[in-house]
Parts: C-alpha cells; structure tokens; sequence
C-alpha cells in the first residue's frame, strides 16, 4: 500500500503538478484539476485518477463540476480528510474511515467550511462524558452533492465536540471530509482520519476556512495542506506522550464507475490511549477513546465514596420526616382554618331573644310575658362577687386565656377521637360565641368544636373581656326557664340581680352546668349534688381571692325558693293573648317578633273592666246551668274602636274557644236597628208609618210572619215598631227600601259581606230579623256607631307597640263616618225607648239614659242585649254549644231578661267613673212616653226586673212553613263553631223575634 509521509518542513510533493493523477494541483485544467487558489475555502482534488474533471471553482463563473448545488455531480474528492495539527492537539486521536469510493464534490463561496454530506464522521472524546460520538459512513457509492453557503452542516457531516468543555458544534465538512479543528484553539478532541479511496487533506484553522498552500501536497504542523497525506506518529503524537497511531491510507483513485470496494486495513488492537474503531463496517464507525491503565478520567478522579448509611440513621431520618409531617400539617391546617373563619356578624335569634310583655291598657299592669325568659342587664349591674362566681364555676382563667382552653379542647378532640363521648372543654368565651353568633348549631361534633374554636379566637383577640362576660350572662341558660342571669335571680330567688348575696350568685352559677337539677332541690340526691357544686364555686372564689376564707366560712347554702309551677294563659289571659297576638299579625308582625323580639305590646283591655266583664257574667249567670250553655260579653271606646273589656270564657285552659269572639249565631232582633238606620238614611223618617199587623204573608213567602204572642199593632211609626220589636212591621220597612240597602247599611256597621249573603239570608223575606250568624264582637262595635254619632271604628285591642329599641308604633283609630249625626240620633232615640219602656227595660241604668235592643231567635236558641251610652257600648250574648234551646233556671229565653240584666250590671260598675253625657236631640218626638234626651235627675229603673215569661197560648212552634223555593230553613246540630252557618228563619215562632 502505497504511502506518503510528510515531515515537518519536508514537503515530498511534487509543485509543477507533475505527478500524476495524485497530486494534480494543476492550474490549467488540462488534466489534473487545479488546487483552489483564490483562498475560498474549498481545496477539491480529481480523484479519479483520469485528471479529466476540475477541481470545483471558486465561483468566478467557471463552470465546474457541481457547483453551488445545481444538480450535476461534483468532482469533490471522495472520503477527503482534514488533518489538523496533531502536535498541538491536547486531546485523544480518534481515526475514521471512509469507505464509500464515491465521487463526491462540494463548493461553498461565503468562506465558510463547506457542508458536511452523507458520510461524514464526527468524532467525540468519550472519555469526559458517557455521551456517544456516532460516526457517518457513506458506503452507498452515490454521488452526493452538498452546496452550503451558510457554513452549516448538510446531509451526513459529522460535527467533532469537545465533550469535555461541553462545546458546541465544531466546523462542518465536505462529502466524506472530516472536519478536525485546530486542536491549538480548539483543545478537546484530536481525531485523524484515514481515507480507503485515496483523496486529499487540507487542514482548517478552526474558523471555518481551508486554504490550500500552492502545489504542494505536503503536510506540516502549520498548515497541513496537501493533496495526499498519512499521519505518521508524529503527527499523532499526544501532549501526555502516548502514541496514538493512524490507521493507514490506500492511495489510488476509483472512478465514478469503478464498483471495486477499497480493502479495508486490518484491525489495529488498541493501546494505551490509541482510538478504537468499535465498528469497522464502511456505513458506520464509532470511535471509542481507551484510557491507559490504572489511569481515570477526571470525573472519576473528582468523584468521592459515598459513605454507606447505616439502618438507625435512615429510621431516624425517615422517622424525623414523618414527625415533622404529623406536626406541620396540623399546624398548616388550623393556619388556614384560622385564616378562613370570619367572626360572624349577626346573632342567632335566640341570643338576643327577650320574652314579649303584654300590658293592660295602663301600660304597666302586666298581661303575660310570651317566648324566651330573658331581661338582659349592663355587666354594671351584676356585683362582683356574681360575676367571680361565674368565672369560678365555668372558667377560673377567663382574664388570661385566649378564649380558649389549650387543656379542654384537647381532651375534648381526643375523645372524639378514642371514640368516647363528646367532652365540653368550653371556655366562657366559646360558651358565649356557641350560643350567642349565627352559624354555630348546638350539635356536638368535631368540625362544629374546631370552628367554634376558631371564632372564639378571633373573638378573645378582638373584643374586650368585659364585653364577652356581659353578653354570656345575658345569654346563657340557667334553668327554671329562665335566660340570662337578671330571669335567673328572679326565677331562683325572687329578686334582681343586684341584691344577689355571694352565696345566692354561686348557687345561680352552679346552676349553669346542671340546670335541670338545680331547678327542683326537694329531692334529696339532686339537693346533696347542688350542694356539692356549691361548694366548688365557693372554694374557687377563694383561690381567685374574690372572697376570703373566713367569708367563705360564714357562708350558708342558700336554698333558693319553691318553684311555682304557673300557666301564663292561666283565665282569661289566654283568650287576651290570643286576640292580641292574632292583631299583631294583622299589623305585619312576625311569629319570631312576638315571641323573642323583646315586644313591649300596650293592649285596649282595662284591667279594671276587665275584672268587671267577668263578675257580671259570672255572677248573674245560673249555678245550675249546662255547662253548655255559653256566654259572651265584649265593650268597646266608641271613640276610638277600642276594646276594653270582654268576657270570652271562664277558664282558657279548660276550653280555649272565646265566645266572644270565635263563636258566630243568629242576632235576632238584634239585627233591627240597622235596618232602621238604612230607612232613615233612605229618606224614610221616625214618624213614618208602617203595618205592624200580626200574620202578614209577603211576596216570596208563602208562610206569613207574625209577632210575638201574636199581638197586632196595626200602623205604626219607626220608633214604635223599634220598641215594641214588631216584626211585620220591621219586614214592610226592608220591603219598602230593599233588602240590599240593609246589607249595604250592614256592611258599613262591620258586618262581612261573605256573614251577611251566606246560605242567601240576604234575598230572604225573614233578613230584616236577624237570620245571619254574628259574633258578640262585631254587634257591640256595629252599636258603637250609634254612640259614636255615626262614626264607625274598626274593633281593635291593641293600642301601641314598642320594639326592644324603643321604637313605638301606635295603632290608628280613625273612623269612617257611615251615615249622618241625624240619623244616629234619629235611631238612637228609637232605641232608648226599648230601655225605658220596651222590651230591654232590665238594661236601664240608675243614673243616666241608655239605648239598646234586644235580641231572641226561634225557640229561645240565641238571646241577646245590645245596648250604649254616649262613651261606651256593650254586647251581651247567650246560647248553647250545641244550638239547642236554652234553659236558664230563674230566667226566660229573651233578650230582654238574662242578658239585659248582665249588660245593666256591668254597665253600673262600667259608667261609675264616667261622666254623665246625654244623647243627641232627635229630629221628631214620637212614639210612646216622651222621655226627654238629657234628664235633670237620673232615669227611674223600670218598675218590672224581666219581660214577659208568659209564653202565648199558641204553640211556639207554627205549623207552616217558609216556600220551598227560598234559602236553606234547617239548623244545625251542632253549635257555635266561629264561622257563619247562615240560618235562615226557620218557622220557628216569629213573635220571639224581639
């Protein structure tokens, strides 16, 4: 194998181009391709040995082989390799082969490195890093072609890194050139190359360029360009002094159609520091560097044992993970959880709930206090021995703790967590924020406990100590019903708060724990208990130095009071609760407001009438009758609609139903004066005259009405027909006007339309006498209007209300004038003649003039008196639960007896304050005895007590029988149930009607 050395300032080859296909450095094209002069950068050398194609131009318009990539093939040297400096090269020599034998070419005119085509190799000294340094190998035997003006790397070039500096990518090559860098600048990797096909060598400088040195194909340490060349040792001499030899180099062209493959050099065994060649087939090699040895590479030498970890270190650094893990996740989470919980800004409503009070219409006197037992008190107000007491018996270290209990909470989350029962653990601060802020329930469980907690933190920090106490003993519960320490005192021992003794606060504060055995004290067990926690408040009193042992010493069980065992709706308190509390509503108020917001609510109800109302039922009332018969009396301002007195039951707990309310029956003739007072304002006038002949039969009705005891009145005027109660002559007075004036006249008197068209009483003939149902409520406040001079005011028994703020609200009592001051006198006159000498004479009072009327249905079911004086009226009814006849022993069935004689009673104690005022003048005098408006003395009492008993020859009960065709005449069997049945006269005896 031939072989050209170059020695160090010896160049061998030939410069007059001379020698052959092998060293065709030529100029003249002539048949050895000219070595690049113009210092482009590419250095080509014909290796076909024909010497037919030129060397690749340098762009001056020649037109060589495969220039500038237009897509003839190039005449570029096949497997042509650059040798750098090898003496100056501080790395390892790595050799590569090129055993493609293909033409190829390259041309480049922007000075850089031509591209690298399809097989070249890059180099890389794996001795620094466990990177790989592939090598590209071309063994297709095509021609390649690569055109690069940019310097960079085409198909196939091989990069050479320095992977010890971690350097980047080194000057590309031409087709089947290696690129080696000058290894003076570019210390890292020193590879030499060996090309099988015989080709030239030009050497680069590092920055991208390869000039050419003339003709001379010599290959020294300077510029190491030639057109053949074989590093010898020296060439490959490493700095350290190892030898690293080159693989040797086959000279003699193969053409472009020559298939003969180049031989490939033996394997050369590797040495100390030589390259290895770990892949000898021509399409790849990898060089491998080989240290010497016993030698390491830096980084082994850098790296220093690990020392081995004994088993206790790595338990107890794991150990000490897992701590820190249990430890810090805790305390992150209850930062967040501190962090994310607001203190709530608002209260339950039960935190602040007062009990409503229900005054007498004085404002002072007290009905009932309904809902929660509280009367919240300023802290000022509780001595201090109390509040130590409290503090002692629920948290000794109030003034010092956050507001939690670091102690407490813990046992009360490990039990939840052991599965034991739910512990308390709760400071007075957390007591107070359970029971006092909004969005705490009252369960017991964890999550509720750790926000609670929280709150309470937050809560410690930002309010003062005086304000928490302040608010929990307003708050909390201490039994006996009662909330909040000022109820408590009064509940336990019967007295405020402030005139608690030391030994009275600690029984109230050891109450707090146990309040269901602190309430009741006779028995024995709960009695030794109580005296027991007792004692612990007091000795806590003394570590706190509230009090000195020597006081604690004098210091007696304070037994606190019977507990009496009382019902708030206890008599007639439950039906004024009712009345008041369904009036309330009506006004806007809600169930909430008037049980826990603190109402200070100022009823119409006179206590004084009150107490009145009842005596005069009571008292005139049988010892014998059926406890079914009932009785109702209601009393209203005519002023103002104010209810001030009324008689609804005997006892609300033994039957709630208020007869003078809830209960609805027929008014009888009771009903008469509004129809008197429609024909007056019909235009009709008190000296009219109407037939008051008995047995009359009217259109619509085939059964004729008739009068009591058949009596026949022939004409009559108004105020005749209205003190004498006929009822003929009363039906011809609604024939005349019309029965829907009188429902109209009706409905303005507070009568509801759905009462007055109910079963259709209201297109009755009967309906002028009372054949709908009314309570005693709405007949004593249709009366009022009368006394009122035409004015009528809505029934009310609620006259003001004030909020816990202080915030009053007064009920308006305007009224609205329904008929004229005329025709209030007008009828108004009519009826003081029932008192004075008609059917209501028992209702007369001794000392002034009274109007009213009576009221009885068919067979005594139902009997009335309705009756006023100028500043009051009054409504008396009387009947059976079950709807059947009454019978009152001492007594007949008529409005005139019984209930008159209950109105006069109450009247006599009613009127004893009020001065006497007479009624209006009316607008003619007649009928009867005149009685004059305003009497000089008081009005004489009648001389008979009842009227008449003697019930008429006839039967009660007429034979006939009211049309078919006309409103429904059955009764019910069963009584009063508070809505309007709408009987109709029925048949029954018509002369009752009065």
């Amino acid at each position: 194998m031939p072989d050209t050395s170059a020695n160090d300032g010896d160049p061998t080859t030939p410069e007059d181009g001379t020698n052959g296909a092998m060293n065709g450095s030529a100029a003249d094209g002539t048949g050895s391709p000219p070595a690049a002069a113009d210092g482009s950068g590419s250095s080509p050398t014909a290796a076909d040995g024909t010497g037919s194609p030129p060397a690749a131009a340098s762009g001056t318009g020649s037109p060589p082989a495969a220039a500038s990539g237009t897509g003839s093939p190039p005449a570029a040297a096949s497997g042509a390799e650059t040798s750098p400096d090898l003496a100056k090269s501080a790395g390892n020599s790595p050799t590569a082969a090129n055993g493609s034998g293909s033409p190829q070419g390259a041309t480049g005119d922007t000075g850089a490195s031509p591209a690298a085509a399809d097989g070249a190799e890059t180099s890389v000294d794996l001795a620094k890093g466990p990177e790989t340094s592939p090598t590209a190998a071309n063994d297709t035997g095509s021609a390649q072609d690569a055109t690069d003006d940019t310097g960079g790397s085409s198909d196939g070039a091989e990069t050479s890194v320095d992977l010890l500096k971690g350097s980047g990518t080194s000057p590309t090559a031409a087709n089947g050139a290696e690129t080696s860098p000058d290894l003076t600048k570019s210390p890292g990797t020193s590879p030499t190359a060996a090309n099988e096909a015989g080709s030239s060598r030009g050497g680069t400088d590092g920055t991208g360029s390869s000039p050419t040195s003339g003709s001379s194909g010599a290959s020294n340490n300077d510029d190491a360009v030639g057109l053949e060349a074989a590093a010898g040792p020296e060439d490959a001499a490493d700095p350290r002094g190892v030898a690293a030899p080159a693989s040797a180099v086959e000279s003699g062209a193969a053409d472009r159609d020559d298939a003969t493959r180049p031989d490939m050099a033996p394997p050369v065994e590797p040495t100390a520091g030589s390259l290895v060649v770990a892949d000898e087939s021509p399409s790849a090699m990898t060089a491998v560097h080989a240290l010497p040895e016993g030698e390491k590479s830096k980084n082994e030498k850098s790296k220093k044992p690990k020392k081995k970890r004994s088993r206790r270190a790595k338990w107890l650094r794991r150990s000490a993970y897992v701590l820190g893990v249990l430890i810090l996740l805790p305390v992150a989470g209850f930062i967040v959880a501190y962090l994310m919980t607001p203190v709530p800004t608002s209260s339950q409503p039960l935190a602040n709930a007062q009990p409503s009070t229900f005054y007498f219409s004085d404002g002072k006197s007290v009905i009932l206090k309904k809902g929660t037992n509280r009367q919240p008190v300023p802290l000022s107000q509780v001595p201090k021995p109390v509040r130590d007491a409290v503090i002692s018996a629920e948290n000794r270290s109030f003034y010092s703790d956050p507001g939690v209990s670091v102690k407490g909470t813990a046992r009360a989350f490990w039990a939840t967590a052991t599965g034991g029962s739910m512990q308390g653990g709760s400071t007075i601060t957390q007591q107070m924020v359970r029971n006092y802020y909004s969005g705490l329930s009252q369960q017991r469980t964890a999550s509720r406990k750790l926000k609670e907690i929280m709150i309470a933190l937050k809560v410690g920090r930002e309010k003062d100590k005086s304000w928490i106490l302040q608010t929990y003993l307003n708050t909390i519960y201490f039994g006996r019903d009662a909330y909040g320490i000022e109820a408590a005192a009064k509940a336990y021992y019967n007295k405020d708060v402030q005139d608690l003794t030391p030994a009275e606060g600690a029984y109230i504060a050891a109450a707090i724990q146990v309040p269901s055995t602190a309430t009741d004290t006779s028995n024995p067990k709960a009695r030794a208990y109580m005296q027991s926690r007792w004692k612990y408040v007091v000795d806590g009193m003394v570590q706190m130095r509230s009090i000195t042992p020597q006081q604690a010493a004098t210091m007696r069980f304070p037994l606190p009071k019977k507990e009496k065992i009382k019902d708030v709706f206890a008599g007639e308190k439950g039906y004024m609760y009712d009345l008041a509390k369904a009036e309330l509503l009506r006004l806007g108020y809600s169930q909430d407001q008037i049980n826990y917001g603190g109402l200070k609510i100022r009823t119409t109800f006179d206590k004084d009438l009150m107490d009145d109302a009842k005596a005069a039922v009571e008292d005139a009332m049988p010892s014998s009758v059926s406890s079914k018969v009932m009785a109702g009396l209601v009393s209203v301002d005519p002023s103002t609609g104010e209810i001030n007195a009324f008689y609804g039951g005997k006892q609300y707990l033994d039957n709630n139903f208020n007869t003078a309310f809830d209960a609805k029956v027929q008014p009888g003739s009771g009903f008469k004066p509004y129809v008197l007072a429609a024909a007056l304002n019909d235009g009709m006038s008190l000296d009219d005259q109407v037939d008051g002949s008995d047995d009359q039969t009217f259109d619509g009705s085939k059964q004729p009405i008739q009068n009591d005891n058949h009596e026949d009145f022939g004409p009559v005027n108004l105020v005749t027909a209205t003190q004498e109660s006929i009822n003929t002559a009363y039906v011809n007075i609604a024939q005349k006007i019309g029965n829907d004036k009188v429902m109209e006249m009706a409905e303005k008197l507070g009568i509801p339309e759905s009462q007055l068209t109910a079963n259709g009483a209201n297109t009755a003939v009967t309906f002028p006498l009372g054949v709908i149902d009314v309570s005693v409520e709405q007949q004593a406040a249709a009366y009022a209007a009368f006394a009122s001079e035409g004015v009528y005011h809505a029934p009310h028994v609620i006259r003001s209300v004030t909020d816990r703020n202080g915030k009053k609200r007064v009920v308006p009592t305007t009224g609205k004038r329904v008929f004229s001051t005329q025709i209030a006198r007008d009828a108004t006159y009519a009826m003081q003649k029932v008192v004075d000498a008609g059917t209501g004479t028992n209702a007369a009072l001794p000392d002034r003039n009274a109007a009213g009327k009576t009221g009885t249905t068919s067979s005594g079911k139902q009997v009335w008196f309705n009756g006023f004086i100028p500043q009051l009226a009054a409504s008396v009814g009387i009947f059976r639960s079950d709807n059947k006849a009454l019978s009152l022993p001492g007594y007949s069935s008529y409005g005139g007896d019984l209930p008159a004689t209950i109105w006069h009673n109450f009247l006599v104690k009613a009127d004893a304050d009020m001065p006497v005022k007479s009624f209006g003048d009316p607008s003619v005098y007649v009928g009867g005895r005149q009685y004059p408006t305003t009497p000089v003395q008081p009005q004489p009492h009648p001389s008979f007590s009842r009227p008449r008993t003697t019930r008429p020859s006839h039967p009660s009960s007429p034979t006939h029988h009211p049309p078919t065709g006309g409103p429904p005449t059955h009764l019910p069997t069963g009584g009063p149930t508070g809505q309007p049945t709408g009987r109709v006269y029925d048949g029954g005896d018509p002369n009752s009607m009065f």
